[in-house]
């Protein structure tokens, strides 16, 4: 069994992290930290940088310039020594198709060293977890394209990693087997595993990732918790329902023009029925409620609500966060250099 980082901290440390492809920078002085036992999300539309990122922080490329410390091995001195710490799924299956779902696994618990009836066990365990079980002795070539996916994540998992990097882990899987993957990296990190999870789905980001970053054009260009981000895009909508619907326009009204201190833009939604004020503050927030209940409203309903992680995406980036259906396209010179 691998053995884990035994001091706390970060458990990933990227410090100027540079990466050229002929005249393009695929990454341009990345900073970043992942905290030992969390999952840090990284985002960017395709091209952004983050499989160079991944690639690099597994050993498969040099980085230009920079450093790279992984579970206390340096990226570039200590490659080997690193290789046995991290798992790694790529945005391609990379299982051998021609040995079966169990062999695979076996093979690659073997190579990490784990014990024959260990690889043996551990391999039945995440064939159980990922619903391989019946085709357990099958050749990967029978397999379809969602089996293979989840094959090759219980095989970058196999050898209990410390580190944990998934580039896209779930393009392509239908939502029964996404939500498998993700309990079982939610799994792992209860079990002290740390993750770096690149991703373009907006939900799984919030699913699994406690803090964020975003990426493009190879730099890092927002970084923080996933309520961070959402505050720093325009604040909280507060939301009103009257208590006498036909109220609606009225109220809307009423704040609107009541020339509160900062409160503009104050629109209903017909179809869910409520009164939406833009809100920076919690003083705001009294100072509409006070206004309605002194002009007599009644009200059904108060929430709050904080923009959606698409919404911060395309405010930070200028591009939409779309389902990514094939792998991040490789740049003119994307040569990989594997260090030995």
């Amino acid at each position: 069994m691998t053995t884990r980082p035994k001091e706390k901290g970060a458990a990933v440390e990227v410090r100027g992290l540079v990466k050229h492809y002929g005249q393009t920078k695929a990454l341009d002085g990345v900073d970043l930290d992942v905290r030992q036992g969390t999952v840090l999300g990284v985002l960017g539309p395709n091209g952004a940088g983050k499989t160079t990122l991944v690639r690099v922080l597994s050993t498969l490329v040099k980085p230009d310039a920079g450093t790279a410390r992984v579970a206390g091995y340096d990226v570039l001195r200590q490659p080997r020594q690193l290789r046995r710490v991290i798992g790694l799924t790529g945005q391609y299956a990379s299982v051998d198709e021609k040995l079966s779902g169990r062999e695979n696994l076996y093979m690659i618990g073997r190579l990490l060293d784990l014990p024959s009836r260990e690889a043996k066990s551990r391999a039945d365990e995440l064939l159980e977890r990922f619903s391989l079980t019946e085709a357990a002795k099958r050749p990967a070539m029978q397999y379809s394209g969602g089996m293979r996916r989840r094959l090759d994540l219980a095989a970058s998992m196999i050898g209990h990693p410390a580190v944990l990097y998934l580039d896209e882990p779930t393009t392509g899987l239908d939502p029964r087997t996404r939500n498998e993957v993700w309990e079982e990296v939610q799994r792992m990190v209860a079990e002290g595993a740390t993750v770096l999870l690149t991703t373009q789905y907006m939900e799984e980001a919030e699913q699994l990732a406690g803090e964020l970053t975003v990426i493009d054009r190879g730099k890092v260009i927002a970084n923080g918790k996933v309520a961070e981000l959402k505050a720093k895009v325009g604040g909280r909508t507060l939301q009103i329902a009257p208590s006498d619907p036909a109220m609606l326009g009225a109220m809307a009204a009423a704040v609107g023009e009541a020339g509160l201190d900062g409160i503009a833009g104050v629109r209903t939604d017909p179809a869910a029925g409520t009164v939406l004020v833009p809100i920076l503050t919690d003083e705001q927030l009294t100072a509409v409620v006070g206004l309605l209940a002194a002009r007599g409203f009644g009200i059904a309903h108060i929430g709050t609500h904080l923009p959606s992680l698409d919404e911060v995406f395309l405010a930070i980036t200028g591009k939409k966060a779309a389902p990514q259906t094939a792998a991040e396209p490789a740049l003119a010179d994307d040569k990989e250099e594997v260090t030995v």
